[in-house]
C-alpha cells in the first residue's frame, strides 16, 4: 500500500543512518580520546576497575617519591658511617704509635683531638633533608608499598630502618624496672647480688703450695706457673729445702705478675694478674706431695696436683639466657661515683659489657682498669674492673627506662698521653671501629632493600599503567579501519534515505 503519510522505507533507512552516525560517533570519540571506555556509560565495570587501578597507580607514585627520599637518606648515612670508620682506623694508627715510649705522645694527643672533632662534624652533618640517621636510636619507616586485598581493603606497608647513634651521648640512666633484683638479669661475679657493694682486692691472690711426705737429696721436683715450669733438686732432705729451692727458682725465671715466698714447708705463690686467671700444676720424682690451696679450696694430694689462682680483678657478670632491651641501663659505682651505659635497640650484653667499659676508661680514674671477656662455661659476658690504687668499693645496679647512650661515648675523653691511657684507648678503638662497621653495614643492607623495592614499584606501576591500557585503551588500527567502513555505510546510508524519500513523489504520477 502506497502512503503519502506514512513511509517505512524512509524510517527504516533513518534508523539504519542513525545506528550509522551514532557508531559513527563512537568512532570518533575513541580516535580523538585513545579510549575504547573512556567513561562509565561506555562500559561502566571496566570503567569502575580502571579508575580503581589508576588510583592505585597514583599511589605507587608517591610511593616511589618516599621511596627515592629514603633512599637518598640512608645512602647518606651509610656515607657518614663509612667515613667515620675511616677516621677511626687514622685515629687507631696514633693510638698504636703512642704505645711507644720514644714518642710525642703530647702531638699525637692533639691528632686523636683532632679527628674526634673531624667525626663529630661528619655524624653532626649526616643529614637529608633534616633527617640525621647518625643521631638518636628512634627507628625511621619509609613507605614502601601499598597493599589491596581481594575485598578491596588498602594498607601500606613499611621498610625499617634502625637509626645507628655515633654520638658521644652519655644517655640517661633510667627509673624503672630494677634489673639487679631480676632473677633472669641478676649481675653477678663475685659483686655483691643484693647491691651492698664490695671492696677491690687492690693487693695479689695468694696460692699456698703445702709441702709434704718424705724428701730425699737428689729428686726432681717441677712447678708451672702460668704455663712455664721451673725445677729444683733437692739438696737436703727436708721439706723446707724444696719449698727454699722452689721459690727461688720461681722467682729466678720472672713470670709476668708472679712473685714467690716460703715459709717452713710452706710456698705462696702470688699472682697480681689483673684480667687473667693462672693455673699452677706441681710434679716430682719422689715421694713429697704438694697440697695446693686457692680461694679457700683445698685440690686433691698426690704427686701431681693443679689449681687455679683467680684474676685479681673485680667482675660484674652479665645474664647469660636473658635479653637487653631498648633503655636498659647497667651502672657500675667505684668508689661512689656512677658509671653508666643505657642500651640501645637491638644490642645484647656484649655490647653493654664494652659500653659500660669505654664509660668507664673515659673517665680517666687513677688506677682503675677494665676487660671484657666471655665465660668459657656459661657463655655470658663478663665486665672485669681492676683497682691498682687504694681500696674503693664496688657497687652495681641495673634499671629499665633510660635513654641510650651514643655508640662512640667515650671517644672525646681517649687520652695517649699515659700509659694507663694509651692501653685503654687501644682496647677500647677496636669496640668503636666494629660499631661504626656495624651500623655502615646495616646502613648499606637497607639501602639495598630499599633499592630493590625501588625497582619492584617502578616495574609494578609499568604493569599496572599496561594493565589499565589494556582494558580501557582503543585499538586504533581496529578503529580506523573501522571508522573508513562507518563512512562509507554513512553515505550509503545518506543515499539510501534519499531513494526512500523519492518514493511519495510517485503518487503524484496517479493523479496526472
Amino acid at each position: 500500500m502506497a502512503s503519502i503519510l506514512t513511509n517505512n522505507s524512509a524510517m527504516v533507512a533513518l534508523q539504519t543512518l542513525k545506528s550509522i552516525n551514532n557508531d559513527l560517533s563512537k568512532t570518533q570519540s575513541m580516535i580523538s580520546t585513545g579510549k575504547e571506555v573512556a567513561s562509565a556509560k561506555d562500559n561502566s565495570a571496566v570503567w569502575a576497575i580502571s579508575k580503581v587501578m589508576e588510583s592505585d597507580v597514583k599511589g605507587f607514585k608517591a610511593i616511589s617519591e618516599s621511596l627515592s627520599l629514603g633512599e637518598s637518606s640512608v645512602a647518606v648515612a651509610r656515607n657518614g658511617a663509612e667515613t667515620v670508620t675511616d677516621l677511626l682506623n687514622d685515629m687507631k694508627e696514633k693510638i698504636v704509635a703512642s704505645q711507644g715510649e720514644n714518642v710525642d705522645r703530647t702531638k699525637l694527643q692533639a691528632d686523636v683531638d683532632a679527628i674526634t672533632d673531624q667525626i663529630a662534624s661528619v655524624v653532626g652533618a649526616a643529614q637529608f633533608n633534616g633527617l640525621n640517621m647518625l643521631s638518636g636510636t628512634d627507628s625511621v619507616n619509609i613507605l614502601s608499598s601499598l597493599d589491596r586485598g581481594s575485598d578491596g581493603t588498602v594498607s601500606s606497608s613499611n621498610i625499617t630502618v634502625a637509626r645507628q647513634d655515633l654520638s658521644t651521648d652519655a644517655g640517661v640512666f633510667g627509673t624503672g624496672t630494677d634489673l639487679a633484683a631480676n632473677v633472669a638479669t641478676t649481675l653477678g661475679g663475685n659483686i655483691a647480688a643484693d647491691g651492698t657493694g664490695d671492696a677491690f682486692s687492690n693487693g695479689a691472690n695468694v696460692l699456698g703450695a703445702t709441702v709434704a711426705g718424705t724428701v730425699t737429696i737428689g729428686e726432681t721436683y717441677n712447678v708451672q706457673v702460668a704455663g712455664e715450669t721451673v725445677s729444683f733438686t733437692t739438696t737436703a732432705a727436708t721439706t723446707a729445702n724444696l719449698a727454699e729451692g722452689l721459690t727461688a727458682a720461681l722467682n729466678t725465671a720472672g713470670i709476668e705478675d708472679i712473685t714467690a715466698s716460703f715459709t717452713g714447708s710452706v710456698i705462696s705463690i702470688s699472682s697480681t694478674s689483673k684480667f687473667d686467671d693462672v693455673e699452677v700444676n706441681t710434679s716430682g720424682n719422689g715421694a713429697a706431695t704438694f697440697a695446693l690451696q686457692a680461694n679457700n679450696v683445698t685440690a686433691a694430694v698426690g704427686t701431681t696436683a693443679s689449681q687455679t689462682i683467680g684474676s685479681r680483678a673485680s667482675e660484674i657478670a652479665f645474664s647469660a639466657t636473658a635479653g637487653v632491651a631498648d633503655g636498659d641501663g647497667y651502672r657500675a659505682t667505684i668508689g661512689g661515683v656512677n658509671f653508666d651505659y643505657v642500651a640501645g635497640p637491638g644490642e645484647i650484653f656484649e655490647d653493654v659489657a664494652r659500653g659500660l667499659k669505654t664509660v668507664i676508661d673515659g673517665a680517666g680514674v687513677e688506677n682503675i682498669s677494665t676487660n671484657v671477656k666471655q665465660d668459657e662455661t656459661t657463655g655470658a659476658w663478663v665486665l672485669q674492673i681492676d683497682n691498682d690504687g687504694a681500696v674503693q668499693s664496688l657497687v652495681e645496679a641495673g634499671a629499665a627506662g633510660g635513654t641510650a647512650t651514643g655508640g662512640l661515648v667515650g671517644l672525646d675523653k681517649l687520652d695517649v698521653t699515659t700509659d694507663e691511657g694509651t692501653e685503654a684507648a687501644l682496647a677500647n678503638i677496636e669496640t668503636y671501629i666494629n660499631t661504626t662497621i656495624d651500623a655502615a653495614a646495616d646502613f648499606g643492607s637497607s639501602q639495598g632493600r630499599i633499592e630493590t623495592q625501588s625497582d619492584f614499584i617502578s616495574k609494578l606501576t609499568d604493569s599496572l599503567k599496561s594493565g589499565i591500557g589494556a582494558l580501557v585503551d582503543a585499538d586504533l588500527e581496529e578503529t580506523s579501519a573501522r571508522l573508513q567502513a562507518l563512512q562509507v555505510q554513512q553515505q550509503l546510508g545518506v543515499q539510501s534515505l534519499s531513494i526512500a524519500n523519492q518514493a511519495p513523489q510517485t503518487i503524484l504520477s496517479l493523479f496526472r
